[in-house]
């Protein structure tokens, strides 16, 4: 799942949870709403955690190489 999917299961969770009253039978729209922003940010979690892995990675890490220069010149 990516961030935006994410983003927009959080969003569509919010509005049937706050925004609308219709009321269907035997569905509670509330209820929905909140697993949908439950789902969405798990999600959402999963996916900024597994972006800085890939990040970590790709740019080498935070590796630093210090060498002494010797000069035989004298």
């Amino acid at each position: 799942m990516t961030i935006g999917v994410s983003i927009f299961l959080i969003a569509v969770g919010a509005i049937l949870k706050f925004a609308v009253a219709d009321e269907l039978e035997g569905v509670d729209l509330g209820t929905i709403g909140v697993i949908l922003m439950v789902v969405g940010a798990l999600g959402l979690l999963i996916a900024l955690i597994i972006e800085g892995t890939r990040r970590g990675r790709a740019a080498g890490g935070t590796r630093v190489v210090e060498r002494d220069v010797y000069d035989d010149r004298l």
